[in-house]
């Protein structure tokens, strides 16, 4: 083991303790399924807010990329209401966020630029503040279009999309201190079955796993779709491939063969599972990546998602806390199915429903009693005229229907394009207040 490899832990204990805060398995009480391990202060029963990453639109509203918060306890006089908005000034193709791992704050970016963006949600839960702008990823490493912010100890780990020396899709990650000082930058392979792409990253501490997908970069995901889709040479410069890291090391181990840009990544997380589930974008399969018992990982093709001849373009998976479902949206058809997940091996879809005319992302919340949908996959991607629909969905599920409990009207709001959601708690307000004296 090369303990200078965890030098993203040492400044904060020693390196031993670092490797076994890395190996432990954290006891996960609530929240959406889809958070780093490693984040604290979880909510253990009704959330009350959903943040919303927003893409801004020109003469809508400000026109910036902000941060929105909606009210989403059925007890409260503003369930379903917008309590905040929180604009950054620019509009930048705002994306993905995540927790740090002390649950303070939020990062968030976006594809058409560097910029992270740094959100107290803290002091004040209902009413996030911006707390800083960090400026430095793409001097510091060169990538751009920061997409999935994912927490460890202490640390954020960024994976990019892409590059400034050609906007392609050779990129990596950035690793940064909760204060946003750059730690160190970790190249995605390329040879020997690597081809250098990313998309999301995720952890499973006890197999000391460290997996990422692959899509594609900056030249690709900023052209109209209708544009890109009918240029042979670009559509084939989309991700094939998933990458093992040794998460200790943070080095590459394994590389594995994933055609047709393999987006999220959901672990099952059941103590002890071996195994995590993605579903690539252009060819509607579910992957299941597995260790076998030599130790080794494999990726295997497990099931077909929709008519893939219409490319339903699936786009955002979330897996229950048994491990036993996962719900998949996909954006062209704007159906949400659910896929019965008791034999990894072979899922089995066992419900549908045309829950938008064009969807991205899906949330549950951890009892599995609630889902929340938004609708915008990218700007120049996005569907045009009545199609372009832009909410924040919310629905409850008693697992046999989803049924509709409150809609946000983005556009009608002036707020934008929704993507990211993440859920909140007016409980964090508590958690840090100061002790008595």
């Amino acid at each position: 083991m090369r303990l200078v490899d965890l030098r993203f832990l040492s400044r904060a204990i020693p390196a031993a303790a670092a490797v076994a805060v890395l190996l432990a398995a954290p006891l996960v009480h609530g929240d959406e399924t889809c958070n780093s391990p490693y984040i604290a202060k979880l909510i253990k029963g009704q959330e009350d807010y959903v943040y919303v990453w927003t893409l801004g639109v020109e003469g809508l509203g400000d026109g910036w990329d902000k941060l929105v918060t909606v009210d989403v306890d059925p007890k409260s006089k503003t369930y379903g209401k917008v309590l905040s908005q929180v604009p950054v000034g620019t509009r930048g193709e705002a994306h993905h966020m995540g927790f740090t791992d002390d649950r303070r704050q939020i990062w968030a970016g976006g594809l058409d630029g560097s910029d992270v963006y740094v959100f107290d949600i803290a002091t004040d839960p209902a009413r996030p503040r911006l707390l800083k702008t960090i400026k430095d990823l793409a001097a510091k490493t060169g990538f751009i279009g920061p997409h999935t912010y994912y927490a460890l100890p202490g640390r954020m780990l960024v994976q990019a999309l892409s590059n400034t020396k050609d906007k392609g899709g050779v990129t990596g990650m950035a690793l940064y201190n909760n204060q946003g000082d750059f730690i160190a930058s970790y190249p995605m392979p390329v040879g020997n079955g690597g081809d250098g792409y990313a998309y999301d990253l995720a952890v499973n501490p006890t197999k000391n796993a460290l997996l990422t997908s692959s899509f594609t970069g900056h030249a690709n995901y900023m052209r109209p779709l209708g544009e890109l889709i009918k240029d042979e040479a670009a559509m084939k410069r989309f991700g094939n491939t998933m990458v093992v890291w040794d998460l200790k090391a943070m080095k590459p181990k394994q590389v594995m063969a994933v055609p047709g840009a393999p987006l999220e990544i959901r672990w099952s997380l059941v103590p002890g599972a071996n195994w995590a589930v993605t579903a690539a974008a252009l060819t509607s399969k579910l992957w299941l990546v597995e260790q076998d018992a030599k130790g080794q990982w494999q990726a295997k093709e497990v099931a077909t998602i929709g008519d893939p001849a219409k490319i339903p373009l699936p786009v955002d998976i979330s897996i229950t806390r048994d491990g036993k479902g996962l719900w998949v949206n996909t954006f062209m058809d704007g159906m949400t199915r659910y896929f019965d997940l008791s034999d990894p091996h072979a899922p089995k879809q066992t419900y549908e429903k045309h829950t938008g005319r064009q969807l991205n992302m899906i949330s549950q919340s951890w009892d599995g009693k609630r889902v929340y949908i938004t609708s915008s996959l990218l700007a120049n991607w996005d569907k045009a005229g009545p199609d372009n629909e832009q909410f924040l969905r919310g629905f409850t599920w008693d697992g046999k229907e989803l049924t509709p409990a409150f809609e946000v009207d983005f556009t009608r709001e002036k707020l934008g394009r929704a993507h990211h959601m993440k859920l909140g708690s007016k409980v964090l307000r508590t958690a840090y207040a100061a002790p008595r004296r």
